[in-house]
């Protein structure tokens, strides 16, 4: 299992630990175990709490009305997910499945806006997070259309080692080769043919459960 994380933004106030601020905060919350591909919530749910992750790992996907399925998002330990809620959802419009063995922390709608209201470190912290996360869903959007899939495939291992971050691990949970090929927006056979072609030019290694992504990785990525 992943290590608690140790996510900290800096404010006015100082660093600031929104899990632990969290964890402490009023009515209206539970920190819940997860077993690895257990069901958090499906497309449909009410949309009636936001979820923050303590550890693990968390798949977001959506199915269309044909019944296709999308990956959406892969999340790790420090990150939100479930804030449509607080922007007036009333039904969820994905679905969220353990990857590994999770530990969350879900907070009533409510008890989240009081949160907000009262505590100015973690609305700043909240606000930046869903700013950093609409980046980088425009940075995907341009990626999908000006990359090819094989510098999609090596932008999205270095995205899940979170590379360039603080105590970042270099090993990720293994993620199979279908989901990555949603993701990346291409078929398995290509997926398998980079990673076993980056396997060979000693920029990932397969370890045990995991993949262990080298910096060495983000030559594809600036390669022209």
């Amino acid at each position: 299992m992943p290590h608690r994380s140790q996510h900290t933004v800096s404010t006015k106030q100082g660093a600031f630990d929104p899990g632990k601020f969290l964890a402490i905060v009023g009515d209206g919350k539970q920190v819940l175990p997860f077993s690895k591909r257990q069901t958090i919530f499906t497309q449909g749910d009410a949309a009636d709490a936001i979820f923050y992750i303590q550890e693990g790992r968390v798949r977001l996907t959506v199915v269309s009305k044909t019944g296709k399925e999308a990956t959406l998002a892969i999340l790790g330990a420090g990150d939100f997910f479930g804030e449509g809620a607080l922007a007036g959802l009333s039904l969820r419009v994905e679905s969220a499945t353990a990857m590994a063995a999770c530990v969350l922390l879900r907070i009533v709608k409510k008890s989240m806006m009081l949160a907000l209201h009262r505590e100015h470190a973690l609305s700043d912290v909240f606000v930046a997070y869903l700013l950093a996360r609409n980046l980088r869903y425009e940075a995907d959007l341009v990626d999908q259309l000006f990359n090819s899939s094989e510098r999609r495939l090596a932008r999205l291992l270095l995205l899940l080692a979170r590379y360039g971050k603080e105590g970042a691990p270099t090993t990720i949970p293994r993620v199979s080769q279908e989901v990555l090929a949603e993701m990346v927006g291409t078929t398995r056979s290509r997926v398998s043919f980079f990673m076993n072609r980056f396997r060979g030019l000693g920029f990932v290694e397969y370890d045990g459960d995991g993949i262990q992504v080298h910096s060495s990785l983000l030559t594809v990525v600036l390669h022209d």
